[in-house]
């Protein structure tokens, strides 16, 4: 296990590298000047263009270049928002906690809806019920994600009235961030108006939160069902089944942690999609995350915040995607066995 921990470890830092190699090359072809490119000033001064190329190595070879330009941003000097004027590392670290809760609770919803109803079309009988769970399932994998958030914004924010649809909470709430989820800060806050401003915060995520889920959870109910009506078929089911044990714990205890090692895995896979997703529905809804921020930089030309934001998404993405290998090869019998006999 160590050796494969090892080989995930020297992946990430390889795919890093090569991510770090990408944005050095596409900072030298953007349409304006190198230095302001690389940091974000657009008048240095003498005393600052001196201190920029010695800290990048504007004198040397392209090879120096990029080894300093990897220093730099690995230190955490992402250079300065040309719009704001602000640390690009300060408004970075600003914007990805509204952007992991509303991921964290998109997949939660995922996960909480979509297992049951897996589970449901594999063992249903009805020909109706199963139908009508795949023909949702293929509904909702299928609708533009820009057209659900704007048309679910109109229904029940603008038409019903029922939730808020831009923003993260009301903005006469002042909460003081302490974990950056504002869920939690909310009931850690001790505010008079905590129970009220937890509320609102959580009427505010509903409907960017719903519209992220549609896609993982359509994926989940597929591959839930295709593997719960697999493992049902296998003998160690007919077994318990044959020991007179209830359905249910035969589904809890026997089937469903095997059925979702795939689900794990498909959904290390979709990181990708989900990401480009969480970008459009922050723009449609105002969330104040990572993809709006970034689709502002971009709409601004603000190419410390691009470079800044590319590669905050990109490692992320790298680093969970690994992770979650890990823990489908943890969790999954075969890969063990397979990584034992290889080792």
């Amino acid at each position: 296990m160590a050796r494969y921990l090892i080989r995930r470890l020297n992946l990430f830092l390889a795919t890093s590298l090569v991510l770090f190699l990408v944005m050095f090359i596409a900072t030298g072809k953007f349409p304006v000047e190198h230095t302001f490119a690389l940091t974000g000033l657009q008048s240095p001064t003498s005393q600052e263009l001196a201190q920029i190329e010695q800290d990048y190595q504007l004198d040397s070879s392209q090879a120096h270049q990029f080894f300093a330009y990897l220093q730099q941003r690995l230190s955490g000097n992402l250079g300065i928002s040309a719009t704001s004027q602000n640390p690009v590392i300060d408004e970075l670290t600003a914007v990805l906690p509204a952007s992991f809760e509303l991921g964290i609770v998109a997949g939660l919803i995922a996960l909480v809806l979509g297992l049951p109803l897996g589970v449901l079309a594999s063992l249903s009988k009805h020909k109706i019920t199963q139908h009508t769970i795949m023909a949702i399932t293929l509904t909702g994998y299928s609708i533009p994600v820009f057209w659900l958030g704007l048309s679910l914004s109109l229904w029940f924010g603008v038409q019903l009235g029922w939730l808020p649809i831009s923003g993260q909470i009301n903005l006469l709430y002042d909460i003081r961030p302490v974990t950056g989820f504002l869920l939690i800060d909310t009931l850690l806050s001790d505010s008079q108006y905590a129970t009220s401003a937890f509320i609102d915060a959580l009427l505010h995520i509903i409907l960017p939160a719903v519209t992220l889920a549609v896609l993982p959870f359509t994926v989940v109910v597929r591959i839930t069902r295709a593997a719960m009506i697999s493992i049902m078929e296998q003998t160690y089911i007919k077994a318990a089944e044959a020991r007179g044990l209830h359905t249910s714990v035969i589904v809890l205890r026997h089937a469903l942690p095997n059925a979702f090692i795939p689900v794990l895995k498909n959904l290390g896979l979709m990181l990708g999609a989900f990401a480009s997703y969480a970008m459009v529905v922050e723009v449609i809804f105002s969330w104040p995350g990572v993809g709006a921020w970034l689709v502002s930089g971009i709409y601004q030309r603000d190419y410390t915040v691009i470079q800044g934001g590319i590669l905050a998404v990109a490692l992320i993405i790298i680093f969970l995607s690994i992770l979650i290998e890990v823990i489908h090869t943890a969790m999954n019998p075969l890969s063990r066995k397979e990584l034992y006999a290889a080792n």
